[in-house]
């Protein structure tokens, strides 16, 4: 509803009566936390959705240039796997998001894996890393690819002895754990500080949300309002916070689910029965910068998953208790989508590192 206000002008000896009518109100939603949630640009109720500018760090850790630049090298370095044909950014790369833009990983001999590649950006703020939590930390995810036969497949003890016999890459692990061997500890820590730079917080949601009003379209705004509602897309019940995700596990009723000896997901690390199929929440920000979608890469495009969650999954067995129908029209599931988009940035370009000769 709009309010009119009275304004006195007068002109020569005549006193005019000017009406100035005032903007609509923000609307308001009530989110799935319970929360009012006022839509409009800078609200303090949007704070909630802003991501910290830096991740959390391990104190025996923390970030540093030295540290930054050894893990990229490594992090680009095919010499860290078993023929010498793939590095960890084969699988996480610029191009695609920081993942591979494939249903399914593929491993050094062009098999297919059992899950898609997920993308590492933002990883830095999980709780727990992988699909299925098995990994606490970046740290310890960090070897894992390397030393699983059907990935990288490298021999770790060979690893470590070129590591230690090259010239550049001594420079580069003296730089930055000065007097620490180079060893497993010290390339899981320089892994892990450059996946730490890998961070999406600067969307057009991000800047709409510290107060830009141009920086949203009125759809976009809606499909906000129908993402939080839990009436609606209910889509923040599991995508929550400011990094898009509940860093928890739910069975979302994929078809996959339904297929003989299905993949049970968390199920393996924690045995209950709930956790059968349920799979770790993947962030929504430059989501369309990262298809294909879901962990078995089921879903191509955001219009799919919506429709996906629309019909409240396919397989209804070990379901979510968040997972059911939604009530959304073809127009609000094309402002679902279209605010989804602005979780996404154009890709940049982006520069490789100059790796030691030997």
């Amino acid at each position: 509803m709009n309010f009119a206000k009275a304004v006195a002008i007068i002109v020569g000896n005549v006193l005019l009566v000017s009406f100035v009518w005032a903007a609509n109100p923000a609307p308001i939603v009530t989110d799935t936390d319970g929360q009012t949630i006022t839509l409009k640009a800078g609200d303090p109720s949007l704070k909630k959705w802003i991501l910290p500018s830096t991740p959390p760090v391990p104190a025996d850790n923390q970030l540093t240039a030295a540290r930054i630049e050894l893990g990229k090298k490594l992090f680009f370095d095919p010499r860290l796997s078993g023929h010498g044909n793939m590095s960890c950014a084969t699988c996480h790369n610029p191009q695609f998001g920081w993942s591979d833009g494939l249903a399914v990983g593929v491993g050094e001999k062009a098999e297919n894996l059992a899950r898609a590649t997920p993308t590492i950006i933002n990883s830095s703020f999980n709780i727990l890393q992988m699909w299925d939590g098995r990994k606490k930390s970046l740290e310890e995810q960090a070897m894992g690819p390397m030393e699983t036969m059907a990935e990288m497949n490298m021999d770790t003890a060979k690893l470590f002895v070129w590591l230690n016999q090259s010239e550049g890459y001594k420079q580069l692990f003296a730089a930055a754990y000065p007097g620490m061997p180079i060893n497993a500890d010290t390339l899981s820590k320089a892994m892990a500080s450059f996946e730490r730079t890998i961070i999406s917080n600067h969307t057009r949601f991000d800047q709409w949300v510290a107060g830009k009003k141009d920086a949203l379209k009125e759809d976009e705004i809606k499909g906000f309002a129908l993402f939080i509602d839990p009436k609606k897309g209910n889509c923040s019940a599991c995508h929550a916070g400011p990094n898009f995700t509940d860093s928890s596990f739910h069975n979302i009723g994929l078809a996959s689910f339904g297929k003989d000896n299905p993949d049970l997901g968390r199920y393996g690390q924690k045995p209950l029965a709930l956790m059968k199929g349920a799979f770790k929440t993947p962030t929504t920000r430059e989501i369309l910068n990262t298809a294909p979608y879901f962990h078995d890469g089921s879903a191509s495009t955001v219009e799919q998953v919506v429709e996906f969650y629309a019909k409240g999954g396919e397989v209804k067995t070990n379901l979510s208790a968040n997972i059911h129908p939604l009530d959304l029209t073809k127009q609000e599931k094309e402002q679902l989508v279209a605010f989804l988009g602005s979780l996404s940035t154009t890709p940049q370009p982006f520069t490789l590192p100059a790796l030691p000769r030997k």
